[in-house]
């Protein structure tokens, strides 16, 4: 860091990494926020079980772990397969996602003890369900971002 009189210059590598590197405040808000995407997408499996038949969950144990498989599912597969079937998701307006999404749902049944989905109809349901919840929490920490800057 250079100094000029009263104003301070800072190198461009100085300044790339004060933008790279977030401060402590921005590490403790992210880490809250992915607290509350958890907690929000296991009550929000627990209300499509309670609405929706063949969607069974049994306790909190079961509904934390099975939303931890369902996001690391959707970041590993299920980025590979929205990939490779992009050109059907641009025929359908993007409808097919939520088709990926339910076998995802339904995949990440298979893996967690105590979440069980019976049916595709109802691992479809719950796609659509969760992509919703997932997409208002979206705007309102969007929302919250624009008020911090």
């Amino acid at each position: 860091m250079r100094s000029v009189g009263p104003a301070t210059l800072y190198t461009s590598r100085e300044m790339l990494y004060r933008r790279l590197t977030p401060s402590l405040k921005c590490r403790e808000v992210c880490v809250l926020g992915l607290l509350l995407r958890w907690i929000v997408g296991a009550i929000t499996l627990f209300v499509i079980a309670y609405f929706v038949p063949g969607f069974h969950i049994r306790d909190w144990v079961s509904a934390l772990l099975a939303v931890l498989v369902i996001g690391l599912l959707n970041a590993t597969l299920g980025l590979l397969l929205k990939i490779l079937t992009f050109p059907l998701s641009i025929l359908t307006l993007g409808l097919f996602l939520l088709v990926i999404n339910a076998f995802v749902l339904m995949l990440a049944s298979h893996l967690v003890p105590g979440f069980h989905v019976d049916t595709f109809g109802s691992a479809f349901v719950g796609a659509v369900i969760l992509a919703l919840v997932h997409m208002l929490l979206g705007m309102g920490t969007k929302s919250e971002r624009r008020a911090q800057r």
